[in-house]
């Protein structure tokens, strides 16, 4: 087999691979052993993984895991453009019925980036473009999708954030929007404009978007435009991942 032209690269998407392939997290020492690495070139490389977010060390019982980044990758490719196509019609409705504003949004880290848009005629224009990015807690759509999340990646979001509240206090508040199943906003991102929006979830529970509706403060009833929004998710995660 021809040598790898920049070795370095090539072991680091053998960790990342193996990684992958494993039920569990693993220990530095089964890395090395499986992909026949020194044991110096090893540690360094998962210490560079690690600090760029693809590898997350869990120091008990010290083994290494994929993290967000790696995770954020893989979702981005399978889920992004086929959700966006599925999604475009049911926006619309929901769009048309807010009076307001739809939108598909994804987790970037600590944020949520925009993936879609739709405005109903005459609905005002929001900082809420395709591509741009708020941070997730201070969103509806990115609370409800951060309240999907296990603990250690929500903590581990917590922790780059910037979040001035204690963990204790978002944890307890995530979780009450877990149990609805939904999340609100009123005037936190625009003023004048509320929000709802729901998750998206995949085959594992996971969060994989979230849908929303912006509409001006009181102008529609919230109740019917949560049972669309609901009803869209249910169906785009039939489509797209299957029935439970």
């Amino acid at each position: 087999m021809n040598k790898p032209q920049v070795p370095a690269a090539h072991n680091v998407l053998r960790i990342l691979s193996l990684l992958s392939t494993t039920d569990a997290p693993i220990s530095a020492t089964r890395i090395q052993r499986e992909l026949e690495l020194p044991r110096s070139t090893t540690y360094h490389l998962l210490r560079e993984l690690e600090d760029s977010g693809f590898v997350v060390h869990l120091k008990n019982p010290g083994t290494y895991g994929l993290g967000l980044a790696a995770y954020r990758m893989s979702q981005a490719y399978t889920t992004q453009q086929p959700l966006v196509r599925l999604a475009t019609k049911p926006l619309a409705r929901i769009a048309a019925f807010a009076g307001g504003s739809a939108h598909l949004t994804r987790l970037a880290g600590s944020e949520i980036v925009y993936l879609h848009e739709v405005r109903a005629p005459g609905a005002v224009s929001l900082v809420t473009e395709v591509g741009v990015r708020l941070p997730a807690l201070a969103t509806a759509s990115g609370r409800i999708m951060l309240a999907y999340l296990p603990d250690a990646e929500l903590r581990a979001v917590f922790t780059s954030s910037g979040e001035r509240r204690r963990y204790s206090e978002v944890k307890a508040q995530l979780i009450d929007v877990r149990e609805h199943g939904w999340e609100s906003e009123c005037e936190e991102v625009s003023r004048g404009q509320e929000s709802v929006a729901v998750a998206v979830l995949d085959h594992l529970e996971r969060p994989a978007a979230a849908l929303a509706a912006t509409f001006p403060v009181g102008s529609t009833d919230k109740q019917a435009l949560l049972g669309a929004l609901e009803d869209a998710s249910a169906r785009l995660r039939t489509q797209f991942f299957g029935n439970r």
